[in-house]
């Protein structure tokens, strides 16, 4: 047997087995069906839908897309065809695939969390759910879920009773002062996994006509630009928690992946970088085996190991 036969890239996440570290981020991948013609998803560990609403949201006007050195900016306004469509349009065709689906939920207050989990619930074809709790709470003047400790404990805690049937991560915001507090927060709330982190509030001007580069004043700032601060934040909160994390923001190459995966992560969501490459995410699952042979380790708990002993 190969050096590569023996590596086993499977991880587990919470109750979720995935065959490979490997998914694509919510926001970058449509619904998944829009890549099956240029990506097997199957070979993915999964990937996560774009965030769905209460209601069908339009989006942010155009240009919704910019780029910024090592990266871009974007301003789509969480333009989605709402919950009751997705179960009837795009779920039946995603039930075809052997590959991990979750679903992205976001809301503007907390029954809108809720509510779109129960309708999700009774539909089938849906491993877990992505909680995106960096939006502003309408009935809170407007503050971030993500942003206060009490409002984190409470739109988990309804979200983990609502989600009975399935597993719950929260994608956290970067934006916080104690990434580990709220980390802790979440978890005792019911998550059985993080998503870390969004994206960063950031801006960028057009100086021909003054205004901004985006249909928005300002967007969510994503790519390699990210990835130093955001694997900060991974191995922060992995201190402070015990259940697995998934590193998101900037990862490119597959080296990228393993400094994820070596401060903690349990698996990693690629998104920027699939506007470049629609394979990237099935390039990095390819290519991931290989990586690991040459730093002598056969699972990805051996990355976490090595770093560990030599770091503390």
């Amino acid at each position: 047997m190969s050096a590569a036969d023996a590596v086993d890239l499977s991880v587990q996440i919470g109750a979720l087995r995935l065959r490979n570290p490997i998914l694509a981020a919510s926001g970058t991948f449509g619904y998944g069906l829009e890549f099956a013609h240029l990506v097997n998803l199957n070979r993915l560990g999964g990937f996560v839908v774009k965030g769905l609403s209460r209601e069908p949201i339009e989006g942010a006007p155009a240009p919704r897309l910019c780029e910024t050195p090592s990266g871009m900016l974007n301003a789509v306004g969480l333009q989605n065809i709402g919950v009751l469509a997705f179960v009837t349009e795009k779920l039946p065709a995603l039930r075809k695939y052997d590959t991990t689906v979750l679903a992205n939920v976001f809301g503007y207050c907390l029954e809108d969390y809720v509510e779109v989990i129960r309708i999700l619930e009774d539909a089938e074809g849906l491993a877990g759910y992505e909680l995106n709790i960096s939006c502003p709470n309408v009935k809170k003047g407007g503050m971030q879920f993500g942003g206060d400790r009490t409002q984190v404990a409470e739109v988990v805690s309804a979200a983990r009773r609502a989600a009975a049937g399935r597993p719950l991560w929260v994608k956290l915001s970067p934006l916080v002062a104690d990434i580990g507090l709220i980390a802790r927060v979440a978890q005792d709330s019911g998550a059985d996994a993080l998503t870390i982190a969004n994206t960063y509030p950031a801006m960028a001007i057009d100086l021909r006509s003054l205004k901004s580069r985006l249909g928005n004043l300002t967007g969510g700032l994503s790519g390699p630009a990210i990835r130093p601060i955001t694997l900060r934040l991974v191995w922060e909160a992995k201190k402070a928690v015990s259940i697995p994390i998934v590193g998101l923001g900037g990862i490119e190459t597959v080296e990228d992946v393993l400094e994820y995966l070596s401060v903690g992560a349990s698996a990693v969501q690629v998104g920027t970088a699939s506007f470049a490459d629609p394979r990237a995410s099935e390039h990095l699952a390819s290519t991931l085996t290989n990586a690991l042979v040459r730093l002598k380790a056969s699972s990805i708990s051996d990355i976490q190991a090595k770093f560990a002993s030599k770091n503390g």
